[in-house]
């Protein structure tokens, strides 16, 4: 069903990317990114207040949520792809009611067999090279009322409220890319004082791969304590 609806939006994101880069060049980036001209601008995201925003990252209390989240093998950028595959029979109707569940901001990516940060990874180390791809669900949802998912390997969680350092930026970045700003994070995190939890760092992408690199929204997030705690 995924493969069908992919053929389907080709020439659709075509356009779209074509239109999406001359407004680009036309419109300040951060206005355009918070508009509805992106996809993500058109889906919900996970609810955070911010606590504390920093030259190099910011400080969020995110809500407690609801994710689907599935564990697979391999490289991460073929992991990301073959869970988020997964994950969308499952939103497009590859449940127990045939119903379809909205789309949501960011998909998350982390270490498998580490505890969980946020939706959606110290150390990204991982034994056998797993990782856990997840979508937060829609917040009209609660585990009594989300439909089942019909694939067994797509599990539902309650994921509690938590803080988190954040960092955001822009491109289509390859894992050096990632890994690098994640480092940059849990630097900037130590010299502000802050304490890492332990939880593995997530990386969050937040646009579809159509998306002009500069105009997508990448971030990396760390659980920490609450700063507010002694």
């Amino acid at each position: 069903m995924v493969l069908r609806m992919s053929r389907t939006w080709i020439p659709w994101a075509g356009g779209a990317l074509a239109l999406t880069a001359l407004l680009g060049a036309l419109v300040a980036p951060d206005a355009l990114a918070a508009s509805k001209l992106l996809a993500r601008g058109r889906v919900e995201q996970p609810a955070y207040t911010v606590l504390d925003a920093r030259a190099d990252f910011e400080v969020r209390r995110y809500q407690p949520r609801l994710v689907a989240e599935v564990e697979v093998d391999g490289d991460p950028q073929r992991a990301s792809n073959a869970g988020f595959r997964l994950l969308a029979d499952f939103i497009f109707g590859g449940n127990t009611r045939a119903e379809s569940v909205a789309m949501t901001a960011p998909v998350d990516r982390r270490p498998a067999g580490q505890s969980i940060a946020m939706t959606s990874p110290v150390d990204r180390r991982q034994a056998g090279e797993r990782w856990v791809i997840a979508f937060t669900m829609p917040s009209k949802y609660t585990r009594d009322t989300l439909p089942r998912p019909d694939d067994p390997r797509v599990q539902i969680r309650e994921v509690p409220g938590a803080t988190y350092a954040v960092r955001r930026f822009s491109g289509a970045p390859g894992e050096p890319a990632v890994r690098a700003e994640m480092d940059t994070l849990r630097a900037a995190v130590l010299a502000a004082g802050l304490r890492p939890t332990g939880a593995a760092p997530v990386y969050a992408r937040y646009d579809p791969p159509w998306t002009p690199g500069p105009l997508r929204r990448n971030e990396v997030l760390l659980e920490i304590a609450d700063p507010a705690a002694p």
